[in-house]
């Protein structure tokens, strides 16, 4: 006979833009319904109407204090489809570059400032590989701890010297950059990319060169690599792996199987005068939509794109495209979870239903065979993904971390394709239009829409990687993607619910909160904690 349905209401739990709170149901010891309720409503939209275009500039890099270079560049790139500028190759490095750094800055940060802490939770006190972990990860003390969050700002030093600082610069502007870098500037960035190989990326986190790394291209090559030389199965990435098989976090966090990326970093030979239509063939990382039960990769097109808003606190018509929101905020907004329970919509594909943004996504989407033939081609996590039946907690932190190294190389094939003499502006036309700027931010997929009607901005429409992901129910009951990911999760203390927290993290919320746990029937409070 089955145990009575425990309910526990965990708030907030961090994440990227704002408040989240989760509510889990647990019977017999596992995750069986979950909500994700995400709680501040930050009206960036409503903001921005009646501004001029060029507002979502200065203000929409503000929505985020990680990754303000993905939304900058999504701003820009919106004008630039509505004004149908044309874009020097030099000012498109430029603003690959200052995504590329702040990306790369995010994961040693995100990895040990936020996710890898867990692994020294006393629930896992028993693992072969728990003493250990509490030595490297371990929050302020951890040897390890402080190499990567202290290594984490060095690459958005190269930000600043091309926007004069980082976060919230916007040196990214229709038609181009407002920067010029000198051959100083190139050199400084080239040392700078050196120091944050040489003193984590090759000899902390990998254990070996990026050329050995840069071989593994299976599943199979990446377990003969970590048995290869103590080097590799001691290195961060090799304790990572090792002890999250240990511990479990392979068997859960699954979700719909269902994955979306944006595609990013338009080719500078590619994208010069960009149009929302031909985006898709112009970007080294491809976009797509990965259908993990069936296997296939299509191009992902923005049109395809709706907000369900039945159970979030707005009063507007739905489902409808982001074109045509109006972003009616509803005075009434008590947390109903069979009615309206978020400020988050609930983002949804007119073909494929819910999708997973992030950086496993990514990766699936980049093991595909769709899209352009010389466009980045990566299949070991999707034959990870093949060979340990589906995504998982493991998976996801995993494919997050691999992108440090293609996104490295990439820095570096910008900085030897600078032409330092030629243009970085080309001053547009402003005009009324239609824009879509879109990119993967370190968090996912990530894009603004624009309508410029009378010279001022008549609607302007974000969809953040969190969107996609922490968004509550549709109006036919299908759950957001975390609140899918939740449902199995093996809850052994929920006193201290730490599988709920690797589950929500795994998609990277990153504000580090105080987290109460409470049994909702009773009110008792079960437990204190810190999460991220």
């Amino acid at each position: 006979m089955s145990a009575a349905i425990q309910t526990l209401d965990i708030s907030p739990v961090g994440r990227v833009e704002g408040d989240l709170d989760v509510r889990v149901d647990i019977q017999d010891g596992v995750v069986v319904n979950a909500w994700t309720n995400a709680e501040l409503f930050r009206g960036f939209e409503v903001i921005l109407r009646d501004k001029d275009p060029q507002a979502g500039l200065v203000v929409t890099p503000r929505a985020c204090g990680i990754c303000g270079a993905s939304h900058l560049s999504c701003a820009a790139w919106a004008l630039d489809t509505a004004w149908k500028t044309e874009v020097p190759r030099n000012a498109i490095l430029a603003r690959n570059l200052g995504q590329i750094v702040e990306t790369i800055q995010s994961q040693p940060r995100h990895h040990y400032g936020l996710f890898m802490i867990d692994y020294t939770n006393k629930n896992y006190a028993k693992s072969p590989f728990f003493e250990e972990a509490v030595k490297r990860w371990a929050p302020f003390t951890g040897k390890n701890y402080e190499i990567g969050v202290t290594i984490s700002g060095r690459p958005v030093e190269i930000y600043a010297l091309l926007g004069g600082q980082w976060p919230h610069s916007s040196y990214m502007v229709p038609g181009g950059v407002m920067c010029a870098p000198t051959l100083t500037d190139v050199t400084r960035a080239w040392s700078i990319l050196e120091h944050f190989r040489r003193n984590w990326l090759e000899p902390v986190w990998l254990g070996c060169s990026l050329e050995r790394y840069e071989q593994i291209r299976s599943y199979d090559d990446f377990l003969a690599w970590l048995d290869e030389r103590p080097d590799h199965a001691n290195s961060d990435l090799g304790l990572f792996w090792r002890m999250s098989m240990d511990i479990g976090l392979d068997k859960y966090g699954r979700g719909h199987h269902k994955y979306i990326s944006w595609g990013y970093l338009p080719h500078e030979d590619r994208y010069n005068k960009p149009t929302i239509e031909g985006r898709n063939a112009a970007l080294i990382m491809k976009s797509g939509v990965f259908d993990g039960a069936t296997g296939t990769h299509k191009l992902m097109e923005q049109q395809f794109t709706r907000e369900d808003l039945r159970h979030a606190w707005y009063d507007e018509p739905q489902p409808v495209h982001p074109f045509d929101r109006t972003t009616k905020p509803a005075q009434k907004n008590d947390v109903d979870h069979n009615g309206k329970y978020s400020w988050s919509s609930a983002v949804l594909h007119v073909q494929d239903g819910r999708l997973e943004a992030g950086p496993l996504s990514r990766q699936l989407v980049a093991g595909g065979k769709h899209g352009e033939s010389w466009q980045h081609y990566d299949p070991l996590v999707l034959d990870m993904y093949q060979k340990m039946g589906g995504a998982s907690i493991l998976l996801r932190h995993f494919a997050r971390m691999h992108e440090a190294v293609k996104l490295y190389r990439e820095a570096e094939r910008i900085l030897r394709e600078l032409k330092l003499k030629d243009q970085w502006y080309i001053k547009p036309t402003e005009k009324d239009g239609r824009g879509w700027g879109a990119t993967e931010a370190a968090r996912g997929a990530l894009c603004h829409w624009i309508d410029v009607q009378g010279g001022k901005i008549k609607n302007y429409q974000i969809i953040a990687p969190t969107t996609w992901n922490v968004g509550p129910r549709t109006g036919d009951g299908i759950r957001g993607p975390i609140e899918e990911a939740l449902i199995g999760t093996p809850i052994t203390d929920p006193h201290d619910p730490v599988e709920v927290g690797h589950v929500c993290r795994s998609y990277d919320s990153c504000l580090v909160c105080t987290v109460h746990a409470y049994d909702a029937k009773t009110g008792e409070q079960l437990a204190r904690f810190r999460t991220a």
